[in-house]
């Protein structure tokens, strides 16, 4: 079955065909690194991450950019209110972002350009817009360059609106705009904003505009056109609508497809710094949730549908996984870990239909419902067909629990081994006790692990013990 993907161009579902054979190139708007990420936006990189899993497993060779904007109006005006460099502050949380990346299993990607480091790439678009009658600089001489959104006939069709209908473009001051809906490429440095967030050019010194820097960067590593663009549905407008309007107008064939995620809700309201209303991974530690078990909750819905968050909902999701993890260990003791199996063919028409994510776990649960009834009867052949088939599909979410990426610490750095050696300690100790036939100090050492989270489970292999609920 070929992978068919939705189109927001098109508004439909279509066959997804690469520009070359066997290969892949995606770009991926990141994040803007005024402040530290939080959980909203880990969502986009959790679902391109298994898109990106998804191609690679059907074969694709997968060239994967993901940019980072280290410089606009709100990084500069922190700069300001700080007193520290503006790239002081963007790379501090680019740091904080890269790590909680690592922390959810994301893979990195192929490229992951910053918007500072292409500014040839970006002047040179602009000079070719302006050439070309698309652009012009401010007739005031503010240094400003403005993208002419008349001089684009289709500008409008990917977020459907007519430019008669949109409000007046807010990136810049209308003053020097031949039309208020027209948006700025170039913004020429002002007295409030520190001179080292500027560079020279020909209209004046001055910095890109938001929306330039992605039409650079994904010409200067994809070329002119390429196969999927990606990014949250709160991009679509204007973001998306002025990359591709710059990126056409320059006569580059620019995104094959164009695919937008779902935003993570909290109450009524998108998670937004700016409403004030984020949560960020310490707050999810606070819960007892492991970061395996937050990529499983932002990968299980379908990724174009909304997620309205609730912590309840993030533990069910925790339980959920844990019962999945429970069979992965439970399968390993009896039959050794092996290798990745095959993918079964129920869950490859799922994630082949435009990424049926909850199609596609289904179909793991019912892989391991077949491997839990193997293990009850101790067949070990089909409980090692079940885990081998079970593992296949967790890496194609990023979620297998034998991933060397979860084993060096499962969320929690080297604290995993002192867990280990502890509670290994305190089960040698029941043993112990069991062995001498004194039931309540056997009783009293698990109780007092289950108090700390930790439930033990006599087997006939010995006892195993796991975090939080068992089932």
């Amino acid at each position: 079955m070929t992978l068919r993907l939705y189109d927001t161009a098109t508004r439909s579902v279509r066959d997804f065909v690469p520009r070359s054979p066997g290969k892949v190139g995606i770009y991926l708007c990141g994040l803007t690194v005024q402040s530290p990420p939080h959980i909203g936006h880990l969502r986009s990189g959790v679902n391109y991450d298994v898109l990106r899993r998804w191609l690679i497993r059907s074969g694709f060779e997968v060239t994967f950019v993901r940019n980072v904007t280290d410089i606009d109006d709100k990084i500069l005006a922190k700069s300001t209110e700080q007193d520290r460099p503006f790239w002081a502050i963007a790379y501090e949380n680019e740091v904080k972002l890269a790590a909680a990346y690592r922390s959810l299993n994301v893979l990195p990607p192929t490229y992951e350009p910053r918007a500072t480091g292409h500014i040839p790439e970006i002047q040179q678009i602009i000079a070719r817009l302006i050439e070309g009658g698309h652009a012009y600089p401010a007739a005031d001489g503010c240094g400003d360059v403005y993208f002419s959104v008349r001089s684009f006939p289709a500008y409008g069709a990917l977020s459907g609106q007519h430019p008669d209908d949109m409000q007046e473009a807010a990136d810049s001051e209308a003053r020097a705009k031949r039309d208020a809906r027209d948006f700025a490429l170039w913004k020429g440095v002002k007295e409030s904003e520190p001179l080292a967030g500027s560079w020279p050019s020909p209209w004046g010194r001055g910095r890109p505009g938001w929306h330039i820097e992605c039409s650079a960067m994904s010409w200067r590593y994809l070329g002119e056109a390429f196969d999927i663009h990606g990014g949250g549905l709160d991009l679509q407008f204007p973001h998306h609508e002025n990359e591709i309007a710059q990126s056409r107008a320059a006569g580059y064939g620019f995104a094959g497809y164009w695919v937008h995620h779902g935003l993570l809700n909290l109450g009524a309201s998108k998670m937004s710094k700016s409403l004030g209303n984020v949560l960020d991974l310490d707050y999810v530690a606070g819960l007892g949730v492991r970061p395996v078990e937050l990529r499983y909750y932002q990968a299980q819905p379908h990724y174009r549908s909304a997620i309205d968050y609730s912590d309840d909902a993030l533990r069910e999701a925790a339980v959920a996984y844990r019962r999945i993890e429970g069979f992965v260990q439970r399968a390993t003791e009896l039959t050794g870990a092996g290798e990745l199996g095959d993918i079964p063919p129920a869950f490859a028409a799922a994630m082949d239909d435009d990424l049926n994510t909850s199609a596609a776990l289904a179909v793991v649960h019912e892989s391991m419902t077949r491997g839990n009834t193997a293990l009850s009867a101790g067949d070990k052949t089909v409980a090692a067909t079940a885990l081998a088939e079970v593992r296949a599909m967790l890496d194609v979410f990023g979620v297998d629990p034998l991933d060397p990426a979860w084993q060096a610490g499962n969320g929690g750095g080297d604290l995993r081994q002192v867990v280990d050696s502890l509670v290994a300690l305190a089960l040698e100790q029941r043993t112990a006790a069991r062995g001498r036939k004194d039931w309540q100090a056997a009783d009293a050492v698990r109780d007092q692990l289950k108090n700390a989270g930790v439930v033990v489970e006599d087997t006939p292999a010995g006892p195993r013990w796991t975090i939080g609920e068992q089932h």
